[in-house]
């Protein structure tokens, strides 16, 4: 109770202040500086910077922001790269380009991220994913943004649910803009490590009255992206003494003759030396293509009145075709007998030599897209003493991995699997006799072949909400009450079949080996491994989809949710009914002090429902039961917000508040996944608490000339309730062996209390000759009971854009460098992501006052990203996406 006490305290002392009275504006949220006419004050990098400026001075929080430049150009063609600008946020880009955003060191399942205040419907693409709280910001057009805010405090107006921040997505209004207003681009988008191009495009048209009491906007944004990942990978560690018999078979090298000698005596010296169960290379291919529509329409009828209806519309398709063509090494049946030799350098297997030893073709062709349609209304009526808010919507969104294609091809050969070169070459695989040129020699095994699997996904929010505030011409010169009812649905569907009696060689798929310029900036890889085959996924989907594989006679099997045990308990629904109310006073005293206090109470109830295996062989749907798990839980959630003008252009600002954020919705369910080959999987836990936080932050900003700052915050968050994942050992039906087996199985649960505590500085000054530069540093120290790492937190993170604007020319760079951070635990490991560090440049030539084009290169370092099992030397996943040159005619009128 002590930070609930310090915040009535503070907030009695405020409310007793006295002194000349200032009244604020009515708007919560600072808007967009407007000439006469509602033309945006907007021409140029130094004007984008000096708007983000005065948003963040004239907040009664802790906020950052980013501003457009001009209508339909964004400082970045993705906002999570934009809001890498902002101090303390950082950006995971696994796939290459910025999708999960971390404000302060938190998880991004711990940051909110709003369109215009309300919550949108998203899903995710990608077939490990399953639907979570984080919100995927490759799916946003820029091109519709006018600035986003970043609220590293909250208020209590402000939805509920993050601890690390709040981000807030402010769309363009037309009667906010001129009466009539055209703004386009075309441009072509190359990725030089696919060595593909494509047109992208956008156009936005706003129109109001003369008298600007109505106005209408719509806008249209293509993009488009033939993406190419190459990448090294293992999938799980094992111990040495695997191959002495330690495994399910009791199958032994030593036994059968294979490992003698040194071998043998390595070995014994060494049964616990941690080895990859599997190392090869990955080639993933995937085409995106997002199209955005978006309409506005604003009424007027009267001054104190406004109505405004905005729609959105997102279809983005994401297929994608991985194939991972790896040795084997850790399996029991086929190389648990086979090791010949190996080596062990500091409890790691750097090395292993296998005698026929398994290696495995893996080819998965996914069919994935996201579909996304908001509405949201909002009444605003703004008299002189008083104002109320109303709004509702809905947002609906499905999406996930509907068809997924998959064969396994196999091949027995001799190889050595070497990543003593670790980190720096993350590892080299050589066979005795090249098979990875060889189509021929990979065929599918008869008795399991591959699958075919679906995994859509739905996710939907229903909102409305009431806000009414009270003016006054005193020290406590606006209260502000409000009520909002939020009920959000996200549900996951798993079914599929096994594909058998398959004798099929790769050679059949047309296959061709992969570009000369494969794994380039990759250290350690052969020739074997940069010149080795792929096959064509459009032909292996049209061979799994004839059904040309099965008997003669015999009709192509439907999916079932019930055709193996994961599939079953992959289907889940999670329901939440969220009741809010919350009551703030903003507070000036003429005098220099000014800010806001007041809580926010919030009554959630969720229902999480899934299948639950009832009996210990779980491959028919008897044994499977429909079971529903139901809690609530009530929060009262104080904040206090105080900025203190120590003189002129210096701010020092101190926020006390607490916050919780749920559990991603994932965690919340009873489903599992298992690995029947290495004994292996993960799950949900319907039992969890939310996360609950006191937070504390306080900053000093000094603003010494005019689009310039200097500041410098810190934060410290108590965080209760924290969930990380545990491996535990359970028993489960074995499918592929018909047994039951004991499988290491990882699960969220609540372990105990976290904090996390750091500082970030920043500076911004438009320099002499048109020069300029943005620059800041973030240190965060996070960590959990027991001294456990917290998923996604970077101890240091820094970036650097400095620019150059003078008449028709602008040019503008962009540095960022993010320090390791922990990810989460797989198959009994922790997982982290090595530092990185990522340039973005571009050049903007204005032709005439409406016309300009525009050069960009973004990740021009070909960043690596690299994750890894404990240490740098056991490495996980080891991928780059290339850089991309993207040239953009720019037309605005």
């Amino acid at each position: 109770m002590g930070i609930r006490t310090l915040l009535i305290g503070t907030a009695s002392a405020v409310a007793l202040l006295s002194g000349a009275a200032h009244a604020q504006s009515a708007a919560d949220i600072p808007a967009v500086e407007t000439q006469d006419e509602g033309d945006i004050v907007v021409t140029g990098y130094r004007a984008s910077l000096e708007q983000a400026i005065e948003t963040k001075r004239n907040a009664n929080a802790i906020v950052d922001s980013i501003s457009a430049e001009d209508v339909g150009k964004f400082p970045n063609t993705n906002v999570a790269e934009a809001l890498t600008l902002v101090p303390g946020v950082t950006v995971d880009r696994q796939f290459g380009q910025g999708e999960k955003v971390s404000i302060l060191g938190t998880d991004p399942a711990l940051n909110r991220t709003l369109l215009n205040g309300q919550t949108v419907a998203s899903a995710d693409w990608f077939i490990l994913d399953s639907p979570g709280r984080t919100f995927n910001y490759a799916l946003l057009a820029p091109q519709l943004v006018s600035r986003v805010d970043v609220y590293k405090s909250p208020e209590p107006r402000i939805d509920e649910g993050s601890i690390g921040g709040t981000v807030n997505v402010v769309t363009r209004k037309p009667l906010d803009l001129k009466a009539f207003t055209v703004a386009g681009s075309l441009g072509y988008l190359y990725n030089a490590r696919s060595k593909k191009g494509d047109l992208q495009g956008s156009a936005l048209v706003s129109w109001h009255n003369e008298s600007g009491t109505f106005g209408l906007l719509a806008s249209f944004q293509r993009a488009k992206d033939q993406l190419r990942r190459d990448g090294l990978e293992t999938y799980g560690t094992m111990t040495a003494d695997f191959w002495t018999g330690n495994n399910e078979g009791g199958v032994s090298s030593i036994t059968t003759g294979n490992c003698t000698g040194a071998c043998a005596t390595t070995l014994a010296a060494n049964p616990k030396a941690v080895s990859p169960n599997a190392f090869g290379t990955s080639y993933f291919e995937q085409g995106r293509e997002r199209l955005t529509y978006s309409a506005t329409a604003q009424w007027k009828p009267i001054d104190a009145l406004t109505l405004t209806l905005d729609y959105l519309r997102i279809d983005a398709n994401y297929d994608n075709l991985n194939q991972s063509m790896y040795a084997f090494q850790g399996n029991t049946w086929n190389s648990a007998g086979a090791l010949t030799g190996l080596t062990v350098k500091d409890g790691i297997v750097t090395s292993a030599s296998l005698n026929d030893g398994l290696s495995v073709l893996d080819a998965q062709y996914r069919e994935a897209e996201m579909h996304s349609q908001t509405w949201h209304g909002t009444i605003g009526w703004n008299a002189d003493s008083w104002d109320l808010n109303v709004e509702g919507g809905l947002s609906d969104a499905d999406g996930g991995s509907k068809h997924q294609v998959f064969l396994e091809f196999l091949n027995k050969a001799d190889y050595t699997v070497d990543i003593s070169g670790a980190p720096d070459a993350p590892g080299t695989l050589n066979y005795t006799t090249n098979v990875l040129g060889n189509p021929a020699a990979f065929a599918t095994d008869p008795g399991w072949s591959g699958n075919l699997v679906d995994k859509p996904t739905t996710d939907k929010e229903r909102y409305a909400q009431a806000d009414l505030g009270f003016k006054f011409d005193s020290a406590l010169n606006r209260i502000q009450l409000g009520y909002k009812y939020r009920k959000h649905e996200t549900g996951q569907r798993y079914s599929g079949i096994a594909v058998t009696g398959v004798a099929a060689s790769a050679g059949l798929f047309d296959p061709t080996t992969v570009k000369d310029n494969y794994l380039s900036g990759f250290g350690g890889v052969n020739d074997q491994m940069t010149g080795r085959f792929k096959i064509d996924g459009d032909t292996m989907v049209d061979y799994v989809r004839s059904g040309a594989w099965l008997p003669a006679g015999a009709t192509m099997p439907v999916p079932s949710a019930f055709a193996a045990p994961e599939f079953a308990s992959g289907n889940w629904d999670v329901s939440e009914n969220i009741h809010a109310a919350y009551m703030q006073a903003n507070f000036d005293t003429g005098s220099g002090v000014r800010g806001n206090f007041g809580a926010r109470y919030v009554h959630t109830g969720f229902t999480s429902s899934g299948y639950v295996c009832t009996s210990g062989n779980c491959s028919t749907a008897a044994n499977w039961t429909w079971q529903s798990t139901k809690r609530s839980y009530d929060n009262v959630l104080p904040s206090l917000n105080v900025i203190i003008d120590v003189q002129k252009d210096l701010l020092f600002r101190f926020a006390a508040a607490q916050v919780i954020a749920r559990p991603n919705y994932s965690d919340l369910t009873n489903s599992f996944w298992l690995a029947d080959s290495v004994l292996n999987g993960a799950g949900g836990n319907p039992d969890l608490e939310p996360y609950a936080s006191n937070n504390f932050n306080a900053s000093l900003e000094w603003y010494f000339s005019r689009r310039s700052i200097l500041s410098a915050e810190v934060f410290y968050k108590d965080i209760s309730n924290y969930i990380l994942s545990r491996t535990a050992p359970e028993q489960h039906f074995n499918t592929t062996r018909n047994i039951i087996s004991t499988y290491q199985v990882s699960r969220p649960y609540n372990a105990g209390s976290a904090e996390v505590k750091g500082f970030a500085v920043a500076y911004q000054q438009a320099l002499p000759y048109g020069f300029g530069v943005l620059a800041n540093y973030t240190y965060s120290d996070g960590h959990g009971d027991g001294d456990t790492d917290l998923p996604y937190n970077s101890k240091h993170q820094a970036s650097l854009s400095p620019f150059f604007e003078s008449g028709p020319v602008a040019i503008r760079g962009t540095y960022t460098w993010r320090s390791k951070y922990f990810t989460g635990i797989d198959r009994a490991n922790n997982m982290y992501v090595r530092d990185a560090a990522n340039v973005d440049v571009s050049a903007t030539y204005n032709f005439t006052k409406y016309v300009g084009l525009t050069l960009s290169g973004m990740n021009l370092t070909d960043s690596e990203y690299y994750a890894y099992a404990d240490t740098q030397r056991l490495p996980r996943g080891v991928y780059r996406t290339g850089r991309k040159l993207l040239a953009t005619v720019n037309v605005n009128f």
